[in-house]
């Protein structure tokens, strides 16, 4: 009987140890690889340098400039849109930056940003969106007197600011790449 109790008592003193505790939430780690950049030349009036993840997509063959610039493994496409300048740049100046006041209603944060490349005769704004919003972040840039381009990063995916963060952030530094490298024909 003493035996029983002495094993007993070591299986208590060896079994007591900190009481399991519920773990902490888990968050998904994106990481994402250096970009690579080769430079693009499509039948329009302008080049740029885009990301070799990307693919390159022209949904409208009537609208051969307008470039989608696909991301599988992010679920996700820039989107590029090419006007030309004829007299109509007020219009189109106008319309560009009507596209970012459309995500204020779920944005908490537009910021814009303003982008001159004399050498590249390249003029325009980035906007930066924070928040839920459909689009993570928009551009125009035009010469001021032949070309206009716009383009708009969208998420194929219920957009989720917290989620789409890292990835968003990926897209964004392509976007200011395209716009640094970008020239017109």
């Amino acid at each position: 009987m003493r035996k029983s109790i002495l094993v007993l008592l070591l299986i208590l003193t060896v079994s007591c140890g900190e009481s399991p505790q519920p773990k902490p939430s888990g968050f998904l780690a994106l990481n994402y690889d250096t970009s690579s950049f080769k430079h693009l030349e499509i039948d329009c009036p302008f080049s740029f340098e885009k990301n070799l993840k990307a693919e390159v997509d022209i949904e409208n063959p009537n609208r051969p400039c307008w470039v989608n610039l696909t991301y599988p493994e992010m679920n996700a496409k820039i989107y590029l849109t090419y006007s030309p300048v004829n007299n109509n740049l007020r219009e189109l100046l106008i319309d560009a930056q009507k596209l970012p006041e459309k995500h204020t209603i779920k944005a908490d944060l537009i910021e814009a940003s303003i982008y001159e490349n004399e050498k590249n005769n390249t003029f325009g704004n980035f906007y930066e969106v924070e928040g839920d919003a459909a689009s993570q972040a928009q551009f125009y840039l035009t010469d001021s007197t032949s070309h206009f381009l716009t383009g708009a990063i969208y998420f194929e995916a219920k957009p989720n600011y917290d989620s789409i963060l890292p990835a968003a952030d990926y897209l964004k530094k392509d976007i200011r790449h395209l716009m640094e490298t970008l020239k017109w024909e």
